[in-house]
């Protein structure tokens, strides 16, 4: 039991996230950020490494959110006030503001440490299933792209994430497009290139609603499931604009 005054983001239990480095974290920030006697939080119970399965929690995403967005916005060299500003607005958005000014206390003492990306992630990748770790990249770059000034360090941090948590180059590209618009986002979006037929764009257009669907990361609740709906919809605004685009029904 970890003693630390925490709302329900995170009351959800913490599971595999308070063992091997990315508890290493946590187990900082916490004692850093929290009175030792404030109300404890309640665990996922003893952490097993040796399954196989992939499992998390609402505590579990929660924990690896923060520690990836603190290594994100730690890739220019400098945190500034209104990068942490922008950041609890967009946590406000997403999880409301009593949750949302927890996550930003927790998250100034997690800046403060240097993060092992690698291990983290390798850690994140072995017990979250892929539809969590594809919306981790989804919120990743909304966040970075939350004060519409987007540092190109910020998303080679955000790329080299995908890569060691298992995200493909066309989900990684699919998700990109999603929040840097040109003439061939729609077509990325869908994991296809304009030069598809229009068969072949109803196809990846199925595909995608399935893999995006989210029902997907339902049992993480519903702030995160609320996300996952957005993610879902651009995909769906997609299709509609080729579909637009190329007349077809």
């Amino acid at each position: 039991m970890a003693k630390v005054k925490f709302g329900k983001w995170l009351g959800g239990g913490l599971g595999w996230a308070l063992g091997g480095p990315l508890g290493g974290i946590l187990g900082f920030a916490l004692g850093s950020a929290f009175d030792a006697a404030s109300v404890t939080v309640q665990t996922g119970g003893q952490t097993n490494f040796s399954s196989s399965t992939p499992s998390s929690n609402v505590g579990d995403f929660a924990a690896s959110l923060l520690v990836l967005s603190a290594a994100v916005m730690k890739s220019d060299g400098k945190v500034l006030k209104s990068e942490l500003d922008f950041i609890k607005r967009f946590l406000s958005n997403q999880f409301g503001e009593q949750n949302a000014q927890q996550q930003i206390l927790l998250l100034q003492q997690i800046l403060k440490q240097d993060i092992p990306l690698h291990d983290v992630c390798i850690q994140i990748k072995q017990y979250m299933p892929h539809s969590e770790r594809l919306q981790i990249i989804h919120y990743l770059f909304g966040i970075s792209k939350a004060d519409g000034h987007v540092h190109e360090l910020e998303l080679q941090t955000i790329h080299t994430i995908a890569n060691y948590l298992g995200v493909s180059a066309a989900d990684f590209n699919s998700l990109k497009a999603m929040y840097f618009k040109d003439v061939n986002s729609d077509f990325l979006i869908l994991e296809i290139t304009s030069s598809a037929t229009n068969e072949e764009i109803k196809k990846a257009y199925r595909k995608m609603a399935v893999k995006f669907h989210p029902d997907k990361v339902a049992a993480l609740g519903e702030d995160v499931q609320k996300a996952a709906n957005e993610k879902f919809q651009k995909v769906q605004n997609a299709y509609e604009n080729i579909k637009k685009q190329r007349g077809f029904s």
